[in-house]
């Protein structure tokens, strides 16, 4: 018999008791199609919740074999979850699927179509979602400036609902992982990469566990562990304000030899001290910061998540 393959769900939750118990039933309807064709396997990792999600959880894969549980010793962030997930599926392929089910099960369907066509990485682009103007417009600015600064193309509008083949996981736990914004690392993995445009759906249950300050911090962390652009940037700077100071010097000599125009005394050689300084620290800086990004990604390490207790899964092994 021919061994069938393995989709494995990963799904990271913290405190989402009202959302757990429908995200099965709700999974399998919508893949019912692929019932017969395809193994499913529900990987929850838990960050370490304090409602009673966990205990939901366990009752439930308590009936349900395919139902895997990881709860983490203590809440590592919504990234390292999404890694721990991939990295502790057993299938042929992952989807990341928010417990939220803002993203609709239904388009899995549409990635699972592109990876048997050769995807290796099949990503959905959020044409609308429910949310402000101000929170969408900041949105569009970050994803314009991720992919300005960024050595490798980002989606725009793409999250982190996503397919990846176990290619990918396994590129992903053989690198150094010097940055946890994922989407990032994903694109530059490389391979065969496709979007799928939807619609966002609004969420039932529950509020959004991120803050608005929260937000901004991922988007931080995306933009400065994509490139070194911004510390190149400021070696630039300072070239262009050095040049700017060495035509003002050769304007003060000019006008001083040649057109006998006198300034108030000391405002020239102040002025232009001032600006040779301000260039110089600027373009020091900015050489310091190349090596030190340098230094940065040859020894920063995340910290390895702790896995406080598994439902329906084995002991990690230990290779990431």
């Amino acid at each position: 018999m021919v061994k069938r393959k393995k989709i494995s769900l990963c799904i990271p939750v913290y405190n989402e008791q009202e959302n757990v118990p429908v995200i099965v039933p709700t999974v399998d309807a919508a893949l019912e199609s692929l019932a017969g064709v395809y193994d499913l396997e529900f990987l929850f990792t838990d960050n370490c919740s304090t409602d009673k999600t966990f205990e939901i959880l366990s009752e439930i894969a308590e009936n349900d074999p395919r139902v895997k549980v990881i709860r983490f010793s203590r809440n590592f962030g919504y990234q390292k979850s999404i890694l721990q997930g991939y990295l502790r599926s057993s299938g042929d392929c992952a989807v990341q699927l928010d417990a939220d089910l803002q993203d609709s099960p239904d388009i899995i369907l549409k990635f699972i179509e592109e990876w048997v066509g050769g995807a290796k990485v099949v990503y959905g682009i959020r044409e609308s979602r429910s949310e402000s103007i101000y929170i969408s417009a900041l949105r569009d600015i970050f994803y314009r400036v991720l992919n300005w600064v960024s050595d490798y193309p980002v989606p725009n509008d793409a999250g982190d609902f996503r397919l990846i083949d176990r290619e990918v996981i396994e590129a992903l736990r053989d690198s150094k992982a010097d940055d946890l914004y994922l989407r990032g690392q994903i694109a530059r993995i490389g391979f065969r990469q496709i979007g799928i445009p939807y619609s966002r759906n609004e969420r039932k249950f529950g509020g959004s566990k991120f803050s608005f300050m929260q937000l901004v911090g991922l988007a931080f962390d995306g933009i400065i562990s994509q490139s070194i652009r911004p510390l190149r940037l400021a070696t630039l700077l300072g070239l262009l304000f050095g040049g700017l100071s060495v035509m003002g010097i050769g304007i003060y000599i000019i006008a001083r030899l040649a057109l006998n125009i006198y300034w108030p005394p000391g405002f020239a050689t102040t002025t232009i001290l001032l600006l040779l300084s301000i260039s110089l620290n600027a373009l020091l800086l900015g050489v310091m910061g190349e090596y030190i990004a340098r230094i940065y990604r040859n020894t920063i390490r995340q910290d390895k998540v702790i896995e406080e207790l598994r439902i329906n899964i084995e002991r990690f092994d230990g290779r990431s």
